[in-house]
């Protein structure tokens, strides 16, 4: 039912799409869609969350290979992740994850865009050592929200994705995490990262 969830959403949008459309198009009797999903909401949420649990195995497939020897490719490979699921995934380019149903779909708490820069830090810290503390999840929050608009920007003005924008969205969001991330390597000044969160604020 997910998988004709993700064609369906693909061909109608979100709107359009009707736990009635859902049963034909899995061949499903519809009591069997209800049996296991109230409404289409819960449908797109839970294909939301089986696509985020996709994207991050993705990136710990990427995040395994003894290439990546600095942080900047884990960025760049998560970035590259994302392009390449607006260009393989049915459905992905239409809910994203799951921005058009609602800002809060993957956790009640928090938006959607910051569950992803949550789960972003965690392997980032995991694989290369960066501090995990608030605000390295606030300044992967930026980013991630920068690179989303753009990214839609790119889908929006090439199906198959602009490259000139794409490129220009991985230079902009490389220029600030650099200069978010990598004054604390080698003895250098602190970064935002390292800072107390009460330090980038305004006096």
């Amino acid at each position: 039912m997910l998988d004709a969830c993700a064609e369906l959403v693909d061909e109608v949008g979100y709107e359009g799409l009707t736990t009635t459309l859902l049963a034909e198009r899995a061949e499903v009797a519809i009591g069997s869609v209800y049996q296991f999903f109230p409404d289409k909401r819960a449908i797109v949420q839970a294909l939301t969350l089986r696509t985020m649990e996709s994207y991050l195995q993705r990136l710990d497939e990427r995040f395994a290979s003894d290439e990546m020897t600095h942080w900047w490719d884990g960025v760049d490979a998560g970035i590259d992740e994302y392009i390449t699921m607006h260009r393989t995934v049915p459905g992905f380019r239409t809910l994203h994850f799951g921005d058009v149903v609602d800002l809060h779909l993957l956790d009640e708490q928090r938006d959607n865009n910051g569950v992803i820069a949550d789960q972003l830090a965690r392997v980032l810290t995991e694989r290369f050592g960066l501090t995990d503390v608030p605000q390295l999840r606030f300044v992967l929050e930026i980013a991630v929200e920068a690179a989303d608009a753009l990214i839609k920007l790119a889908f929006r003005r090439r199906s198959d994705g602009d490259e000139r924008v794409l490129v220009e969205a991985k230079a902009l969001i490389r220029e600030y995490l650099h200069r978010q991330v990598d004054g604390h390597e080698g003895g250098g000044d602190r970064s935002a990262v390292e800072q107390p969160a009460e330090a980038t604020q305004p006096a």
